[in-house]
């Protein structure tokens, strides 16, 4: 077994083990330790790795089974009608690809009777509730029992606790058909955010346990071996669906709905049916933002049923979920994946802040690569370790935090972080230190506050970034001085008025300074990299990576492993760079930026359009209109390549005043064209 594969098994031997834990807190005791989006995503990766070695599969892996076997302090009951799972799709494409796999089925299998009234079907919609799946069987109108779904082929017994819920009738309400015989209705029990809540208090002002979510305090209350605990908590039912031996007795989603309002259930006011799929994906995006954040208990999602049940039926099930309906799910909050490494960023206080770079993960609909870990003390307590597989999570941060360490799936030869040694490694031309009774070490003998923001805003606005006329050191510290600006974020907010009021600045020159700012909104990617002042990432490199990446976002979201890609980019700037970008000072000032109406421009996606493709050019002497660095900036920009000295090569030199003979003499001796300044001009197009 090669090494690659030999450390597959060891991941997929310790996911299992993990996985399985899970399953059992989850389906066995009812009290998950983990959110579900942790368990897709270690579950997802085992698939990964078996997909890649079918041959590293094993009876026990949680892929091949649903989940543990059921507690045995109830009864058991082995369910007439499977209580299935429901397939989740996170986007609109995965939505399309079921119901275009339902119309494949229903072509090749059903009749045509059956394929036309697929085309013409409408849809169910539901809330997802996140509570505790639940079946009631009632006979000849009175209740009779009350099972969970366990499994989905044995669940257990929990009639007594079910009884006491005021939203379950003890007796259905009259009816010519449900009424009599045996009738089914499953539903959710659920605890409202409110009850939880208040739950809580009450048992945290005794000293008892209190619940991690709604959900976990509805299991457990439902599995009380006294029915005085469950009466005790405000538990309710919301019914979804309703069962009879003659199927044809429910024709439609809506019906049974209908029919179970009638019958005494409280159903969710949200359902309610659409006449296309399209227009259920569309309630499925306002349902996020209009409705879901209204509701008094937790959901995780939006139920999307075929109506016509003799249709669902038909289409069948395929592994464990039928194909007539799906959860149209929400990007995860919360997420596992494996630290690769961890970096510090100098911020423009001289703070140093660690980032954890990790595996790319889905989070709350992004793929999110770094996070970060706050100072040197929050590395400590949560014991992170390079390899170590964490729970991001993300809850209107800008960024991403790191929640926990799994230490469970911790590789042997993981070390604990040496924060000092790492900081004077990376950072080996500086100084630092930790004031006493602060938490962040930073840069020793930085400056002043404001001196760096002057800095950092008059790099910003220099001839080879933003070139913003006016914004020169005297101005720049004026306004920094007068609280106006502090950082170049800060710029896009100024007024006119306000900088008049300032003794450097009348009128006219404040009107001109506003309006050069503003004109600045949208620059060169390259410019606008280079402007923001990330260590190591001078005016060539800016260029560079901007061709390579084409897009600001592509540069933001980018690993060190794609920036090593970038010519003449190695792990130590590439690590400054992702640094800069999982600073949470930097993200926060990007997001105004943003605000404001900042965007860089995109750089062509064609290398050979740009004027001077394939062109190089070497500069000596003084230009007029350009400083020697900015001609190579522009040069670069241009697709061109600017050379310090003159070779084979080189297409032309351009000279300048006071060029020396040397480099003019090199030129001849090689036949290279000899250019001055108007020619350069031309060349780039100006």
């Amino acid at each position: 077994m090669d090494s690659k594969k030999s450390q597959a098994a060891e991941r997929a031997r310790q996911l299992r083990k993990q996985l399985n834990q899970y399953g059992y807190e989850y389906y066995v005791l009812d009290n998950p330790s983990v959110e579900d989006s942790i368990y897709d995503s270690l579950y997802h990766e085992l698939k990964e790795i078996e997909r890649q070695y079918p041959d590293l599969i094993t009876s026990d892996s949680p892929t091949r089974r649903i989940a543990a076997r059921p507690l045995g302090k109830f009864e058991k009951y082995h369910h007439h009608r499977r209580m299935i799972s429901i397939i989740d799709t996170f986007c609109d494409d995965e939505a399309y690809d079921w119901m275009n796999r339902a119309r494949t089925y229903a072509e090749k299998n059903l009749g045509a009777g059956m394929i036309e009234r697929l085309r013409a079907t409408k849809y169910w919609l539901d809330d997802k509730m996140d509570g505790l799946a639940c079946s009631i069987h009632y006979v000849d109108g009175v209740l009779s029992f009350a099972v969970t779904r366990g499994d989905g082929f044995v669940g257990e017994i929990i009639t007594s606790n079910v009884r006491t819920i005021p939203t379950v009738p003890l007796r259905l309400h009259d009816d010519p058909i449900f009424s009599h015989g045996e009738t089914e209705v499953r539903g959710e029990l659920i605890m409202t955010r409110a009850n939880f809540e208040k739950i809580n208090a009450e048992l945290e002002k005794t000293g008892q346990k209190t619940f991690a979510n709604p959900r976990n305090l509805a299991a457990g209350t439902v599995r009380q071996l006294d029915p005085k605990v469950a009466a005790s908590r405000p538990l309710e039912f919301h019914a979804y669906d309703l069962l009879r031996d003659n199927a044809a007795e429910i024709p439609t989603n809506e019906f049974a709905y209908q029919k179970l309002r009638e019958l005494g259930f409280k159903i969710n006011p949200e359902s309610h049916l659409e006449n296309t799929f399209a227009d259920a994906i569309d309630y499925a995006h306002r349902f996020r933002t209009e409705v879901q954040p209204n509701l008094p208990f937790n959901t995780d999602g939006l139920v999307i049923k075929i109506n016509d049940r003799e249709l669902y039926d038909a289409l069948g099930i395929v592994g464990k979920y039928p194909r007539g309906v799906i959860a149209y799910k929400y990007p995860a909050e919360t997420a596992a994946t494996k630290v690769q490494d961890i970096v510090l960023s100098i911020g423009r206080t001289g703070a140093v802040t660690p980032v954890a770079v990790f595996e790319p993960v889905q989070l709350a609909g992004t793929t999110v690569r770094h996070a970060t870990l706050h100072n040197a003390d929050e590395i400590k307590r949560l014991d992170v370790r390079i390899g170590d597989t964490v729970v991001i999570y993300k809850a209107g941060e800008i960024i991403p935090q790191v929640q926990q360490v799994l230490t469970e799936l911790r590789p042997a030869n993981a070390k604990p972080y040496n924060f000092e040694a790492e900081m004077r490694a990376q950072y080996p031309e500086l100084d630092f230190e930790r004031p006493e009774g602060e938490a962040v070490w930073r840069v020793k003998n930085l400056g002043d506050a404001k001196d760096v923001a002057v800095q950092s805003i008059v790099h910003y606005a220099s001839r080879e970034a933003l070139n913003i006329e006016g914004l020169g050191e005297k101005n720049v510290t004026a306004l920094v001085d007068s609280g106006l600006v502090k950082d170049i974020a800060d710029l896009y907010m100024l007024k006119v008025g306000d900088v008049a009021k300032l003794d450097r600045f009348g009128e006219i020159s404040s009107s001109n300074l506003v309006l050069a700012i503003q004109n600045s909104k949208a620059p060169a990617l390259d410019r606008f990299t280079y402007g923001l002042g990330i260590r190591h990432v001078g005016s060539k490199t800016a260029t560079d990576i901007a061709r390579h990446f084409q897009t600001f976002s592509a540069i933001r979201d980018a690993g060190v492993e794609e920036l090593e890609q970038v010519p003449g980019v190695g792990a130590i700037v590439a690590e400054a760079i992702v640094a800069w970008f999982g600073d949470e000072d930097n993200v926060e000032m990007l997001d105004r930026l943003r605000v404001a109406g900042v965007k860089p421009s995109e750089t062509r996606d064609n290398e050979s359009d740009l004027p001077l493709a394939g062109v190089s050019i070497c500069v000596t002497g003084t230009l007029e209109t350009m400083s020697r660095d900015e001609a190579g900036r522009r040069i670069r920009a241009a697709g061109g390549e600017f050379q310090t000295s003159v070779g084979k090569g080189t297409t032309y030199l351009v000279m300048g005043t006071k060029a020396g003979a040397s480099k003019r003499q090199k030129a001849e001796e090689l036949g290279t064209k000899i250019i001055d300044e108007a020619e350069l001009l031309k060349l780039l197009g100006e």
